[in-house]
């Protein structure tokens, strides 16, 4: 299996050298050049499979410059039962009749980019030693919250790896931040960034394309690589769950198999609805792919309009996750329903950085038209969706769930509808008490988890319970322009 940059502008790699890069260094992101496709027999014989033997037979079909041994390890490690807690890894709950929530959140740090960060610093140290990289490997990261603890935790320790990342100062819940804060380990480096989420993705992608930075740290022994969802490897496990979800369906009886189901995520980078369509496009029975966004609804308004247009406010809500109005990874979207024209890709994507907009053609819309459906909540709605499900179904959401919760209700098609749950309650405990409650407490976050366990009778989540009595690392603010220096400042510290 070869990779192939979106912008037709780097030669094909294998899958190590991928991942070992992150992105393409000329601007572009690593692509399949072909899609495995399952029959229904291959489908069928993996009803009865664990998810981590889902996992190995997903995986191999990417990564053939792995070896199944190899690929069986790295699975083996990031999903063993000592990090997630509970046996599915990414169980499949009723909320009720036809509506099911598939909880990625029961990883070590309650939220969905366990799912693929559990797994990447494996593939990326495997891919280190294929391509023979003798350095060590420096990972930025841009997070709006739970990329960042999740990557933290993932490559913590890990040797021949260092990770630093960035988060919107002002931008991510207290319980996020405090969880980056209490990461401990060697080579984790955490940064607030003056701004927002896109100015930090911004910035990151700016300096792996900084010829004069990359030279410097060259010289320092080092290399960047990416944990966000740019990274293949960060994408690729994703696409796991949903036949994971789907196989749980068909063992629990509540579909027959061969039925077409339908899902819907709350997307802020485009990266879980991608692994979707890659799912999909495999040949999993899915329907439509429902993108849900909360107040900065850019990808609702492009989805509908074909459109996309970054020039409006930018919106701070109680689903912070997706306070996002750059989507990275819909490129690799638009690759596809171009019909592999990385020309186009291209124009559209540098009309984006000059002018924050860009119109596809109606034949890409019209492709997109064919999986994808879309809508948004705001934050009141968010709030009533969470009341309304907790009274109603005795299902308590987190705010990002709860906004797919609001638009999967609009889009039922007669199939079977799983929502993607990607964060525990308890990350976003304030505006999740306030909804449960009625009204918003001057309780701080932390001390709301105990009032609102109580109240709901919904245990906290392992990884929060303990966050006040961690060590905690110092805080430091810095502006955009400063996150090359603030690089170049940890890896010279680590020498």
């Amino acid at each position: 299996m070869r990779y192939i940059s979106t912008r037709d502008n780097a030669k094909s790699v294998q899958a190590a050298e991928a991942i070992v890069r992150g992105m393409v260094p000329q601007g572009g992101l690593y692509v399949p050049q072909e899609i495995p496709k399952l029959d229904e027999a291959a489908l069928g014989a993996m009803v009865d499979l664990s998810y981590q033997a889902l996992a190995k037979e997903i995986l191999a079909l990417y990564l053939d410059d792995f070896s199944a041994e190899e690929i069986s390890t790295m699975v083996d490690a990031a999903y063993d039962a000592s990090r997630f807690d509970d046996a599915e890894v990414a169980p499949v709950v009723k909320i009720h009749d036809g509506f099911f929530a598939l909880e990625l959140w029961h990883g070590p740090t309650a939220a969905f980019k366990d799912m693929a960060l559990q797994l990447l610093p494996h593939l990326l140290v495997h891919s280190m030693k294929k391509t023979g990289v003798d350095k060590e490997v420096v990972i930025l990261v841009a997070t709006s919250g739970d990329t960042g603890k999740a990557a933290l935790e993932g490559f913590k320790d890990v040797d021949g790896t260092s990770i630093i990342c960035f988060y919107p100062d002002g931008g991510v819940s207290e319980v996020q931040e405090l969880q980056m804060l209490t990461t401990g380990g060697s080579n984790t480096y955490t940064f607030a960034v003056k701004g927002n989420f896109d100015d930090c993705q911004r910035a990151v992608k700016e300096a792996f394309a900084n010829e004069a930075l990359l030279a410097e740290v060259d010289a320092l022994g080092c290399q960047f690589s990416s944990a966000n969802s740019i990274n293949w490897g960060r994408l690729l496990p994703q696409i796991v769950y949903y036949f994971a979800a789907y196989m749980q369906l068909v063992r629990k009886g509540e579909i027959t198999f061969g039925d077409a189901i339908d899902f819907t995520v709350p997307t802020g980078n485009f990266g879980n609805i991608l692994a979707g369509w890659f799912a999909r496009e495999m040949g999993l029975p899915i329907g439509k792919l429902v993108c849900a966004s909360n107040a900065n609804d850019v990808l609702d308004d492009f989805i509908r309009t074909g459109t996309y247009d970054a020039n409006r406010p930018f919106m701070k809500t109680n689903s912070p996750s997706m306070d996002i109005l750059i989507s990275s990874n819909l490129e690799r979207f638009l690759y596809f329903m171009s019909g592999r024209d990385g020309a186009a890709v291209t124009a559209d994507m540098q009309a984006l950085a000059k002018d924050g907009r860009y119109s596809v053609a109606d034949a890409v819309r019209e492709n997109m038209a064919q999986v994808l459906a879309s809508g948004a909540e705001n934050e009141a709605q968010t709030l009533a969706i969470i009341g309304d499900v907790f009274a109603k179904d005795g299902y308590l959401l987190d705010t990002h769930t709860a906004v797919a919760v609001g638009v999967a209700e609009a889009h039922n098609e007669g199939r079977v509808m799983v929502v993607d749950s990607t964060a525990n309650p308890y990350k976003f405990v304030g505006a999740v008490s306030e909804a449960v409650n009625g009204e918003k407490s001057d309780a701080s976050d932390l001390d709301l988890l105990g009032a609102l366990a109580e109240k709901t009778g919904v245990p906290v989540h392992p990884a929060l319970a303990d966050l006040t009595a961690k060590p905690r690392s110092e805080r430091h603010v810095i502006t955009t322009s400063e996150i090359n220096e603030a690089v170049l400042g940890v890896i010279k510290s680590r020498k």
